[in-house]
């Protein structure tokens, strides 16, 4: 299934770099109870694409609703390659950007209902992916996860983090260009 499939609601989410200090970081939140999809996991600033909108402009828009970051403040470097994930059947477009400052964060409280900031150095350690066993589909499965600040990191969010890895840490070819 696809973006193509009518099923599949289009997405996108944005890995936020800037610098606190003096080390480079990107915010990942906990999704608050009261939302309908992947409620009390944590993800990337993001949500579903609005009529007449770009994902880019979807990414800025849910990241300033969200978190508060003005979109004016956010260079967009690039994208990474589009993931389905049929558990809530969103066809999600990732992308990179950066603050030249560090954002005062302002959360949505009926989304978010933490923040937290993860060093890249941290992302980038060599222990950093992590599995565990979960049922899934009444089979056990073995399920690759990131621990940041106490928090579990996993599914479409680890997915994505994982490209951004193998990217920065030059085993994976960059994406062609969109």
């Amino acid at each position: 299934m696809s973006a193509q499939d009518s099923a599949y609601r289009e997405a996108a989410v944005l890995i936020l770099f800037y610098e606190r200090e003096a080390s480079l970081c990107f915010p990942l939140t906990l999704r608050s109870e009261g939302t309908r999809n992947h409620r009390g996991q944590i993800s990337l600033p993001g949500g579903a694409r609005e009529p007449g909108e770009s994902l880019r402009e979807t990414a800025l828009r849910e990241t300033r609703e969200e978190i508060g970051v003005d979109p004016s403040l956010v260079e967009l470097l690039g994208a990474l390659s589009p993931l389905d994930v049929p558990v809530s059947a969103f066809h999600i477009q990732p992308f990179v950007g950066c603050c030249s400052v560090a954002p005062r964060f302002v959360l949505e409280r009926g989304e978010v209902a933490r923040i937290f900031e993860v060093p890249l150095a941290a992302l980038l350690e060599a222990d950093a992916a992590r599995i565990e066993t979960r049922v899934l589909g009444g089979q056990n499965a073995r399920v690759p996860y990131y621990l940041f600040d106490g928090q579990k990191v996993w599914g479409a969010t680890a997915m994505i983090l994982a490209e951004l890895r193998e990217l920065l840490l030059g085993r994976s070819p960059l994406p062609a260009p969109q």
